[in-house]
């Protein structure tokens, strides 16, 4: 008999048989398909690696700019594509190392009880059941995937060529991510978004400058529009980026009774089910869908699980966002809307990168960073940046929240110099 059987192998997975391996528990790990899950194979990974080619390439192009004479730089797509599969299969190489000592099962799993799953005819028997199954690329009823012309997150990522003309439909993170990457490679973009700003919900006034900076570079932003009025056949390819849904149809689920919300497995706080001895992490769960948080919640879960001490909760409040647009944004806890949302009276301070020496030597000041705290107390409530390394800068808004600091422990750290972290403190002066 397994201690605990984790069925499907993505970041939360993962985590969670890295953490139970700690443990020196028996773990059986079961994937149908690669391990690494979306961010490995789909998403996080593959996207970046292709944005950092982007960025290289455009340094490039500029390199006159910092006193660099160059002849006219050319870029190879499917060069560019060959080093994201490389990077991709050795992070996978990587993670199938870690994971040695533990039983790995390439295979559907059925669960037949809260204690057995059938894999490929094969019972097992486990103590405990982590499902972590991911999500997958939510599309629209009247504008279907065909892998050819309309495509997913998954599907642009095979792209053998640069589109000539590419159409977005959802300017939330990914499609905002795809319309930055593909611009700077020469495609006419088109972002097209139902809801009033890029980026609902983060910032509004961080989501105003990235679509006066798409803009510049020659994107065409068109809030407030539905898809549907917009001429598909004037773009070489469309990208449906609208959001993801939860892939939770392991086969048994409803069978032993586990409670389901629209395809969303119900947990509580700790991370279990109605039955006491499945648990689930990740995108599964419908929470918060990013790769940070799902590694958090199988770390977590297999403690829950295991531990003899008080279970401890997941906690949301602290979760850094990233997109890694041209300039980056990045944001955690309260921005202005939603500290206003809940009537709290706040301070607001924001620095410019314009006055960054770092930010000026690299020659990426566009963009500022705010930061919410609150009035009465000055404890810090959230932080919204949008500029050069905001994906990096926010690991340290990140700690600040999570330790509760105010903004004068802030303001007194001394920071190195020049550094684009710097901003933080002057932003508090």
């Amino acid at each position: 008999m397994y201690d605990l059987a984790i069925i499907g192998v993505g970041w939360a997975g993962f985590n969670a048989a890295l953490r139970a391996k700690e443990l020196n528990l028996k773990v059986a790990i079961i994937e149908k398909s690669l391990i690494g899950g979306v961010c490995l194979n789909l998403g996080c990974i593959p996207t970046k690696t292709l944005i950092q080619s982007a960025k290289v390439f455009n340094l490039v192009k500029k390199s006159s700019d910092f006193g660099i004479d160059n002849l006219n730089p050319h870029l190879n797509f499917l060069r560019v594509q060959e080093r994201k599969n490389r990077v991709v299969e050795g992070l996978r190489s990587g993670m199938q190392f870690m994971l040695k000592g533990v039983d790995f099962f390439n295979a559907e799993a059925k669960i037949t009880s809260p204690q057995e799953i059938d894999i490929g005819g094969k019972i097992i028997k486990t103590r405990f059941i982590l499902i972590a199954t991911g999500s997958l690329p939510l599309g629209l009823s009247q504008i279907k995937f065909d892998g050819k012309k309309i495509l997913s997150s998954n599907d642009i990522l095979s792209c053998k060529e640069i589109p000539s003309s590419l159409l977005i439909i959802g300017g939330g993170v990914i499609g905002c991510e795809f319309a930055s990457l593909f611009a700077s490679l020469g495609t006419k973009v088109s972002i097209v978004e139902k809801k009033p700003q890029l980026l609902p919900g983060e910032d509004r006034e961080i989501a105003k400058r990235i679509e006066s900076i798409f803009k510049k570079k020659g994107i065409k932003v068109s809030t407030d529009t539905d898809a549907l009025n917009v001429s598909l056949d004037d773009f070489s390819l469309v990208l449906v980026s609208v959001g993801r849904f939860v892939k939770s149809c392991i086969t048994g689920l409803e069978e032993i009774k586990v409670k389901l919300d629209n395809g969303r497995i119900i947990v509580d706080e700790y991370l279990k089910t109605n039955l006491d001895n499945v648990y689930a992490a990740g995108d599964c769960t419908g929470k918060v869908m990013l790769a940070h948080f799902a590694g958090y919640q199988g770390r977590l879960a297999v403690e829950n699980m295991f531990s003899k001490e008080v279970p401890k909760k997941s906690d949301s409040l602290s979760v850094p966002s990233c997109v890694f647009t041209d300039p980056e944004i990045a944001s955690v806890g309260l921005n202005e809307e939603k500290a206003a949302e809940k009537g709290l009276a706040i301070n607001i301070n924001k620095f410019d990168f314009l006055g960054s020496g770092m930010a000026r030597i690299i020659d990426q000041a566009q963009g500022f960073l705010k930061i919410i705290s609150d009035k009465e107390n000055g404890t810090l409530l959230g932080c919204s940046i949008i500029g050069p390394k905001a994906t990096e800068i926010i690991g340290i808004m990140t700690l600040a929240l999570s330790c509760r600091l105010t903004v004068e422990q802030l303001r007194s750290t001394i920071f190195a110099h020049p550094t684009l972290s710097e901003s933080i403190s002057e932003a508090l002066r």
